[in-house]
């Protein structure tokens, strides 16, 4: 790969902006002079995807169809973001990466930026940051230079390139240090959905990034360690070095609920994918209108592992054992199969414990193959479309719909949560008498449609779906904010990637429902990835120091094995307790929101769903705009009021919280409580204003 003229190759500043020497003799015009070419280059490429004609290339409507939904992709992939930095970084190698060094042969110098651009003759402006010669950019270090003459960072204003910053990992005379743009880029204000962290990829998050996708990967991140980020990062990774593999496979991220999707839907589309869906644990299981809900006992229960066994018990109960012989009439000769060979071909279907549906299919071809062993014995020569007729034959047929009839998987889950008798045999030994109680429905239900399915009902006739037919597996699975599954939610979020591999993002802390995991090791084994890599994050990047020290408190109390995260930012971030009267509350609060509108950045306003429709209404009076939780903000709009159980895995520069007792009363227990709260601490990536008339938990002691 041929070095470029433009590319600058003596020794210059540590840091840069305008100065007074004359534009050819500026680094950073000569920079500004790469990113204008690079720019023009990117258009060319777009051009010519979009002069590309297909009338002679494809061989019919449906071919040339297909051809140009992938030509608009490209089109669409090589867009030129306008307030997106077309590249971050210059790596200069002191050799030329995977090239023998002649005699005087010099460096190879590259810029790294979310995709690749070439120019009129092929050779690389930018290296797309996935590439292996991109990967020092994250790692290299003093200790270990990775080959590296020069590391470069380059720092943006809407768009332009304003400033450099130089790491010369050669030279013993610089001392290590931390990067000031790097540092502004990670403490730069949030202001709309969630961005990309490529600029900022720490040597940790980079290994997970890069892992293999020939195993499972899961991440326990603290508030603020960039475990999302991460996540989205590492299917861009994936897609880039695998992408034939998974352009057939799929892949799939798995958020906790639509405005989480929608605040990270952005992610890849700016790294240059397009292709990879985004839907909830709802949207999978998605067989059934959803329209009730759960106590959370009976929801606790029905979310257990032990339900699967139930489910299939339930299924394999509609077996019977053949009692008549099947007779196939052929012409004038009849052709007697009894029941006792029936029964061995319908054992030995059952104990292969292949899923349901598919022994039903084999089990005609079965009773079909022992008449023709008959034909043949009587000197006949049947082929195969002979045992085809014989298996579609209605003495057949009725033979198999007598012992293994079809099975309806809402149906089913119908009847077992509707009929105690049926549940009581299917649960015998699993569920407890009490168990059992707390699950059956109390109205009867009279059909599939007219049943107020609940989210957990759905899992189930998921489960009950995959025992009878096997669930389509996928290439790679993201499942975000993963703690807050039940084992039955992991199940089924499993079988979609049983061939397939997994990134398991979450925090155990930040676990909000009665049945959040307690290890990662046991979420794997319900996930059906055992033995799988937990690798853990620490080092926030989002919350300020002082913030994440005091919801650090609550650790103890809701998951004392944790490491305590620490922050690296170098603002201590805004950090204020204000305590009110009772009668006042709503109005501190309000406050407390018009401070901080007074600074940069997004704001929001969290607190328990009790309190929403008073603090609403508050806003309105006052001409606050508000937004809901994933709306984008604006100029004009930058509150977004959150209700608690809404809060997680979103972010705001400036946070306001409301009342946390109310928050730790609207769980149904203690411990699911403080840690809703904790979730709800360590959203501020700037500053956070407490605002209580009730007591603070203990566990945060005086404040």
């Amino acid at each position: 790969m041929p070095s470029h003229a433009h590319h600058p190759t003596t020794t210059e500043p540590r840091t840069g902006s305008a100065g007074p020497q004359p534009p050819s003799d500026d680094p950073l015009h000569r920079e500004r002079a790469h990113l204008a070419a690079s720019r023009s280059a990117l258009r060319a490429m777009r051009a010519d995807a979009e002069a590309l004609n297909i009338s002679d290339v494809a061989a019919n409507w449906v071919n040339a169809q297909v051809l140009q939904g992938e030509i608009d992709t490209r089109i669409k992939a090589l867009a030129d973001l306008s307030h997106t930095p077309l590249f971050f970084g210059r790596l200069d190698y002191l050799h030329a990466p995977g090239l023998e060094l002649a005699e005087g042969a010099t460096g190879e110098n590259f810029y790294i930026g979310r995709r690749h651009v070439h120019d009129a003759e092929g050779d690389p402006m930018v290296i797309d940051w996935r590439a292996p010669v991109s990967q020092p950019f994250y790692r290299a270090s003093k200790k270990d230079p990775m080959d590296l003459k020069l590391r470069r960072r380059f720092g943006y204003t809407a768009g332009e390139l304003t400033a450099y910053e130089d790491e010369h990992l050669t030279d013993p005379t610089e001392a290590a240090r931390t990067s000031a743009l790097l540092q502004s880029e990670i403490e730069r204000p949030r202001v709309g959905p969630m961005r990309d962290i490529v600029a900022t990829i720490q040597p940790e998050q980079d290994e997970i990034v890069r892992a293999g996708i020939g195993g499972s990967v899961c991440v326990q991140g603290a508030p603020g360690t960039g475990k999302t980020a991460v996540g989205l990062h590492r299917v861009a990774y994936l897609l880039y070095a695998h992408r034939e593999r998974l352009a057939r496979s799929g892949t799939l991220v798995i958020g906790p609920n639509r405005s989480f999707l929608h605040y990270i839907e952005q992610v890849l589309p700016a790294l240059g994918e397009l292709e990879v869906k985004q839907a909830t644990v709802d949207d999978l299981v998605g067989h059934v209108e959803v329209s009730g809900t759960d106590e959370a006992a009976a929801a606790t229960v029905k979310g257990d592992a032990r339900m699967a066994e139930v489910l299939r018990r339930a299924v394999r109960s509609h077996l019977t054992m053949p009692q008549e012989p099947c007779v196939v009439v052929r012409g004038s000769r009849r052709w007697r199969v009894p029941a006792y060979e029936l029964e061995e071909i319908v054992q030995e279907l059952r104990d292969r414990d292949i899923r349901y549906g598919a022994a039903r299919e084999a089990l005609p071809q079965r009773i079909a193959h022992a008449v023709l062993v008959r034909m043949e014995q009587a000197g006949e020569a049947p082929d195969d479309r002979v045992q085809d007729a014989v298996a579609r034959n209605a003495a057949v047929k009725a033979a198999v719909k007598e012992v293994w009839p079809p099975v309806d998987p809402a149906k089913l889950v119908l009847r077992l949560l509707g009929d105690a008798e049926f549940l009581a045999e299917q649960a015998e030994g699993i569920l407890t008498p009490e168990e059992q109680k707390t699950i059956l429905w109390t109205k009867p239900v009279r059909s599939v449609k007219s049943a107020k399915w609940s989210s957990a009902d759905a899992v189930l006739i998921d489960e009950a779906m995959d025992l009878i037919a096997r669930t389509p597996s996928l290439g790679h699975v993201v499942l975000d904010e993963a703690q807050d599954l039940s084992p039955m939610q992991y199940r089924a979020v499993g079988r979609r990637c049983t061939t397939g591999s997994a990134t398991i993002l979450g925090d155990i802390a930040q676990g909000t429902t009665p049945w959040a995991t307690n290890t990662w090791e046991e979420a794997l084994t319900h996930l059906g990835k055992p033995g799988s890599a937990v690798e853990e994050l620490t080092q926030g990047f989002r919350v300020p120091r002082e913030v994440i020290a005091y919801a650090s408190r609550l650790l103890p109390a809701i998951a004392p094995d944790l490491t305590e995260a620490t922050s690296i930012r170098e603002s201590a971030g805004d950090f204020a307790i204000r305590t009110a009267e009772p009668a006042e509350l709503t109005a501190a609060t309000l406050t407390a929101c018009d401070d901080a509108l007074t600074k940069e950045g997004s704001i929001g306003l969290i607190a328990a769903e009790s309190r929403i429709p008073e603090l609403r209404t508050a806003l309105e009076a006052a001409g606050v705009p508000c937004l809901a939780p994933g709306e984008e903000t604006s100029p004009e709009a930058r509150l977004t009021l959150v209700p608690a159980t809404l809060a997680k895995g979103l972010e705001y520069d400036y946070v306001v919280l409301d009342e946390p007792a109310a928050i730790v009363d609207g769980e149904p227990d203690e411990r699911t409580g403080l840690r809703r709260l904790y979730v709800c601490l360590t959203r501020a990536v700037s500053g956070l204003t407490v605002v209580h008339a009730a007591g603070l938990p203990e566990q945060l002691g005086e404040g």
